[in-house]
């Protein structure tokens, strides 16, 4: 942490950012839902998901997880990147 924080401005700024990955997890789990109910469920005939909306809506979510961590990934490694030649 930045030296010049106070101990109770870096606890407040962890909480912060612990409060916008939270934020930004649920969004994402809502992107998900969304996109993958619209790609997939054909109608609201039962409670339950057809034999053909269970694997799609699987397949949907996995592929979206899969995509959302793999940008994150390759964004951390960006940042990385820039940190080191900053450095040099």
């Amino acid at each position: 942490m930045n030296q010049a924080l106070s101990q109770s401005q870096q606890q407040e700024l962890m909480r912060d950012m612990e409060n916008n990955q939270l934020k930004e997890s649920l969004s994402l789990y809502n992107r998900v839902v969304d996109q993958c109910v619209r790609e997939c469920v054909t109608g609201f005939k039962s409670k339950r998901l057809d034999s053909y909306e269970v694997p799609c809506v699987e397949n949907c979510s996995a592929k979206l997880f899969s995509a959302t961590a793999r940008v994150g990934q390759r964004f951390a490694e960006i940042q990385a990147q820039k940190a080191t030649q900053q450095q040099n």
